[in-house]
């Protein structure tokens, strides 16, 4: 049992538990009022600088391991077999996805300090953290679309499913994708309208120059023409095109005559295929079809058009016709 004297010193000693420059302070001057305002300007004053440094060391550390990481992921494993627009979408997607975690580590060192430098203050924290609850759930009620629009978005940049260039189908806008952030897509169609698409509102991608492309181009030919030489023919045009100089890099394999792809009412359709570097489907397919116009021109293969029969009768009275004219129509 403690004796009197330590009695009156624990009843005269104003510091509460954990207050050692409080303790200090009245062990050397047995001073309460002195020992008390020692601890507010001086050891509360400590006490938030050492908070403050440890929250910048470890988001200093915390954001080194995610920029180590980062650097790792944009060089990968196979970073010599890839070429340069390959390499600088990885690097933006890894520099993205950096500053998102990085901001994150942030936002939650920033929020855990501030709570510990309010405890030490003095502020009795358990309603602001049952506040913050509250509020968080609201949040997140409220903001639900905003939520889904991030969340999609940071699929759309670890997947790589798009990237500024690309010629993208998001549904209801398609066309070259102009800029891309964890919220929206902003893109531009051939008609030079802006599209901002949410990214959370994106259901499906068609990306259109992933890797590569293809040009298809249907040529219909007229039902009397010989198949077997307007296959030829187009063989003949593909490959003058595939070796032309001012097409190398751009077709990056030998084209494909596919055949008879459908018999319709006046022609009969002849597939040829063309694999292209990504966006060049289009000018090549504009090349090649140009080509084989001059070409089937040159060798005499129709091209057909739609027609009509007319009928012309002589009078009213069930005379015989007098036969069928055809008008090109």
């Amino acid at each position: 049992m403690p004796s009197l004297p330590d009695l009156i010193g624990l009843a005269a000693n104003p510091c509460a538990d954990g207050e050692q420059v409080c303790d200090l302070v009245f062990d050397w001057t047995g001073d309460a009022r002195f020992a008390d305002w020692a601890d507010v300007l001086i050891g509360k004053p400590l006490a938030i600088l050492g908070l403050v440094l440890f929250g910048v060391v470890v988001r200093w550390v915390l954001h080194r391991v995610v920029a180590r990481i980062a650097r790792r992921a944009e060089k990968g494993v196979l970073s010599e077999r890839l070429d340069a627009l390959a390499l600088a979408r990885r690097a933006q997607r890894a520099e993205t996805m950096a500053g998102v975690f990085q901001s994150i580590i942030t936002v939650v060192v920033i929020a855990v300090v501030t709570t510990m430098i309010l405890s030490e203050v003095g502020v009795n924290i358990a309603p602001i953290i049952a506040s913050a609850g509250i509020i968080g759930i609201a949040l997140g009620f409220g903001a639900q679309s905003l939520v889904k629009d991030f969340l999609s978005g940071i699929f759309i940049f670890l997947e790589d499913q798009y990237g500024v260039g690309d010629v993208v189908d998001l549904g209801e806008a398609i066309g070259s994708v102009e800029a891309v952030t964890l919220r929206m897509t902003r893109l531009r169609d051939v008609n030079g309208t802006v599209w901002f698409v949410p990214n959370g509102e994106i259901v499906r991608v068609g990306n259109q120059s992933k890797n590569w492309s293809r040009a298809v181009i249907d040529v219909g030919v007229g039902y009397s023409e010989d198949l077997a030489r307007v296959q030829q023919v187009l063989r003949e045009v593909a490959h003058d095109l595939w070796e032309d100089e001012d097409f190398k890099g751009i077709i990056i394999e030998e084209p494909e005559v596919t055949g008879v792809e459908m018999l319709a009412a006046d022609s009969v359709t002849v597939r040829v295929m063309v694999k292209t570097a990504p966006l060049q489907q289009w000018g090549v397919a504009r090349a090649l079809r140009q080509r084989i116009k001059a070409r089937f021109d040159h060798e005499g293969i129709e091209i057909p058009f739609a027609q009509r029969v007319v009928w012309h009768r002589e009078d009213k009275r069930g005379a015989a016709a007098s036969g069928g004219t055809t008008d090109a129509g």
